[in-house]
């Protein structure tokens, strides 16, 4: 076998164990999708200091070929731009909620991490009959939920969801470092690094950090 070919048949073989891994990670929307559409959740930036928290809702389609979902902290910056784009190009709908600082000091992050949640299934252009959630059960929503301990690692669906809002949460910050450079949030995207809590320390704080998580150090 020449090296060509070799490099070929190693490249096969990564792929068809890729494959096969997603194709375990359908298990969850293979089990509901007798119910009709069946949609991901999952939010991004509960921990920040600064900026909102972001939910996505995605409804990918019975027969998705999409490859390489995963919890979107597994994925490098380039993978997770290239996966965005693939899921909004593939997908049944997608749905983006937010929750800015004010609201998180207002209601809690909890509560208001439920509030996006809520924003992100009502963005969707079909109604879902069955949301597969990381973790937790969304309040006042009369949809059938399926919570999933580390979901995002277990189902396509919530992968999609949970890289959908991080790449959304992480543009939002890059764009809101252009207004607040000091703080560097194009790299730390709001949470409370050493050089983001020196910067909080001498600079005080701006107009997108939440309140309630900054008053140890401020």
């Amino acid at each position: 076998m020449t090296a060509k070919e070799l490099k070929e048949q190693k490249r096969l073989e990564k792929y068809q164990k890729e494959v096969e891994r997603t194709e375990k990670l359908k298990e969850f929307e293979k089990q509901y999708e007798y119910l009709g559409y069946v949609c991901g959740i999952d939010e991004v930036g509960r921990g920040p200091l600064a900026g909102p928290v972001v939910a996505g809702a995605v409804i990918l389609p019975k027969d998705s070929k999409i490859l390489y979902l995963n919890d979107s902290k597994k994925l490098s910056e380039k993978k997770r731009e290239e996966l965005y784009t693939v899921i909004y190009e593939n997908a049944v709908s997608v749905g983006i909620g937010f929750a800015g600082p004010d609201r998180i000091d207002e209601i809690n992050i909890l509560n208001a991490t439920y509030e996006a949640m809520r924003m992100a299934i009502s963005k969707l252009s079909v109604t879902p009959d069955v949301l597969l959630n990381d973790a937790v059960t969304i309040p006042e929503v009369m949809i059938k939920q399926v919570p999933i301990i580390k979901g995002d690692a277990k189902s396509v669906s919530i992968a999609a969801a949970s890289i959908v809002a991080k790449v959304t949460r992480d543009r939002l910050m890059v764009e809101y470092d252009k207004l607040y450079p000091e703080y560097g949030f194009s790299k730390n995207k709001g949470y409370g690094t050493a050089e983001h809590i020196e910067a909080l320390k001498k600079y005080g704080k701006c107009e997108i950090h939440r309140n309630s998580f900054i008053k140890n150090f401020v």
